[in-house]
């Protein structure tokens, strides 16, 4: 009696403990979709387990990385679609691990809101879990947290946390990027999940559009073909749906690129960089040694529709574009020139669109080691 009495008055509180509880029951069989090997506990407990070893690793080193999906969260909230918001909480993660060489093991989420819905809730959470089977990564665990007077009525947030695993011998630093490597562009899926304060604004600052209108540009979204789970998605119609293309996993098309050796039978692919937040511009840079920049063609892939259409609206400058989103390039990679084909070939092959879009040389200047080509004659 005394528990139920406890129990109702939390939920006078604002805090639904049996919603929570169903909650739990309801994702399951999505979470279970997503148990890999390596995988020792399920959700439920206080903590979650993992075994590297089981993952196959003799000598791993752990890498680690936690993310959010920034504002583009609103756009789910305000137009009511909430089934591909996890996968971008999935993706902002994972795609940093991978750059450093690591496969991504388990993950856990964090979903908050003021009062919890569970049909949204689910909706959300079950993204997160095709996320993870996208990525072959489990989802070992999670915290849902319902907390009245801090977030307003509808409103959630989401954020993410995962462990991915490396044979010491196989990391990636950027260390061993030398002069002549060739830099590889993976299209991106449209936005990904940076710029959306810029975006949302654009959009309402434009007349005659709202997210509701039919999409006012051509559509180039590219699926996950490599585990089929979004082979079926409806391709977007209105701006809204367009805006929300989840962020593209990269990962399972690296690490099978990633077993391709140079001469020397070490790794042919030197560096990686997920171009997020800063665009190619400030996430380029952060993977070259001091002597070395990279000169990348502007030219060598096309500006993408829904780029070009917040370019126009925006009255955006190419250099600001160019820093501030993607522009159609959701990952680099930078390799031994020799073997920069069959790398290419083998990206291709797991569903990516692939260009070869610049090279590294020696570099000794005082400022920027990224040099941005034609990029106003190829964006006009």
């Amino acid at each position: 009696m005394k528990e139920n009495i406890r129990q109702s008055a939390y939920k006078g509180a604002g805090v639904d403990i049996d919603a929570a509880a169903e909650l739990v029951e309801r994702i399951k069989p999505a979470i279970k979709n997503t148990t890999r090997s390596g995988t020792m506990s399920g959700i439920g407990g206080f903590g979650a387990m993992f075994d590297p070893k089981a993952a196959g690793y003799s000598d791993p080193i752990l890498v680690s990385s936690t993310d959010g999906v920034g504002t583009k969260i609103k756009i789910a909230i305000d137009c009511d679609i909430h089934d591909t918001i996890g996968i971008d909480a999935v993706a902002m993660c994972v795609n940093d691990l991978v750059v450093q060489g690591a496969e991504p093991l388990f993950f856990l989420d964090y979903f908050a809101t003021g009062k919890l819905e569970n049909d949204v809730a689910q909706g959300v959470i079950e993204g997160v879990a095709r996320g993870c089977e996208i990525a072959g990564c489990a989802l070992i665990g999670g915290e849902t947290a319902e907390m009245p007077g801090l977030y307003a009525d509808g409103d959630y947030d989401l954020a993410g946390f995962t462990v991915g695993a490396v044979n010491r011998d196989a990391v990636i630093t950027g260390e061993r990027i030398q002069p002549g490597d060739v830099i590889l562009g993976l299209a991106s899926n449209g936005i990904h999940s940076n710029g959306y304060s810029l975006v949302r604004k654009i959009l309402s600052d434009s007349a005659g559009f709202d997210y509701d209108s039919a999409v006012p540009f051509e559509l180039e979204i590219k699926h996950q073909q490599s585990s089929g789970i979004d082979a079926s998605t409806k391709m977007p119609e209105t701006i809204a749906q367009a805006f929300l293309a989840p962020t593209r996993i990269y990962v399972k098309a690296l690490l099978e690129a990633l077993k391709i050796k140079d001469k020397d039978n070490c790794l042919a692919i030197h560096g990686m960089a997920h171009i997020t937040g800063g665009g190619i511009t400030e996430n380029v840079p952060r993977v070259l040694p001091e002597n070395i920049c990279a000169r990348i063609d502007m030219a060598s892939w096309d500006l993408p529709p829904v780029f070009q259409w917040l370019k126009t609206q925006g009255a955006l400058h190419n250099d600001d574009l160019a820093r501030t989103l993607n522009c159609g390039i959701g990952m680099v990679v930078i390799c031994e020139a020799d073997r920069a084909e069959k790398i290419a070939e083998t990206l291709s092959a797991s569903g990516e669109t692939v260009y070869k879009i610049g090279n590294t040389e020696i570099y000794s200047g005082p400022d920027e080691n990224i040099f941005l080509e034609n990029i106003d004659a190829s964006w006009p």
